[in-house]
């Protein structure tokens, strides 16, 4: 019998996968690894984004950068592009009547150097360009826009945080590990955050488990959607792993061939 599904994205993007995956006879278990929040400070990003129809370009480097954004954004101005890594970001600028969107030519790699290898650089020479992300964040983008002489702002829109341990958060890890999942991984600061957690857990809420938490969270299954995240969980000791490619469309596809 398939155990859970465990869908660890922001709360904010979480229940439109959780309806899909339990669609297919799936349990689903919500279980966000990172915490998005507003800037106590928006003065920058609300001076930015008054400025939209000045930039050639608008790069967000994920769904919670354009949520944070369009909260102070009444209407996108003509003949701006927009830039985004992802298939959900993709999806979340177009519900917003974003007309003008770039994104990597194959989908199934969704990230800052594909991005970089679609846009025409060269037309971007001597043009502004904005860039909204988190409040930290790879600089990769911004370097690469740079050097081919782009006139770069970056921005931040929100602040990511790993989730606090609680006895309720470490009794549902705990019971999460009592059995094989799959586990839905779209970011490699989650990932290292769970870690951090579970050892956590193990300090300050020891119990009879035969093994320690950590080590029992390597034995899971895990489906990531980037190469990169793969390489972050190898390195953290996991083995079990499925590479999606970009999209829940893939995810899906990857839930449906363990039924």
């Amino acid at each position: 019998m398939a155990g859970a599904v465990v869908i660890t994205r922001p709360l904010a993007q979480a229940g439109p996968l959780a309806a899909r995956v339990a669609a297919l006879g799936r349990t689903v278990e919500i279980l966000p690894l990172l915490e998005i929040a507003p800037l106590p400070d928006q003065s920058a990003l609300r001076a930015a984004l008054a400025r939209l129809e000045h930039y050639a370009l608008v790069a967000f480097v994920s769904p919670n950068a354009i949520d944070a954004a369009f909260a102070h954004i009444p209407r996108w101005p003509a003949g701006v592009t927009a830039a985004v890594v992802g298939e959900g970001s993709r999806a979340a600028l177009a519900a917003h009547g974003v007309p003008h969107i770039v994104s990597p030519a194959d989908s199934a790699h969704s990230d800052s150097e594909h991005l970089l290898q679609t846009l025409d650089l060269a037309a971007l020479h001597g043009k502004p360009v904005l860039i909204v992300r988190g409040e930290s964040g790879r600089e990769l983008m911004a370097d690469g826009l740079r050097a081919a002489g782009a006139l770069v702002d970056v921005v931040p829109a929100y602040r990511r945080s790993v989730p606090a341990l609680t006895p309720a958060l470490a009794a549902t890890l705990k019971r999460l590990l009592a059995q094989q999942n799959d586990w839905l991984i779209t970011s490699s600061e989650a990932l290292r955050g769970l870690c951090d957690i579970l050892a956590k857990v193990d300090l300050h809420y020891p119990d009879a488990m035969q093994q320690n938490s950590v080590v029992a969270m390597q034995q899971q299954h895990l489906i990531v959607p980037h190469a990169r995240i793969a390489e972050t969980a190898n390195n953290l000791g996991f083995s079990k792993l499925t590479l999606t490619g970009s999209g829940d469309e893939r995810l899906l596809a990857a839930l449906q061939s363990r039924l």
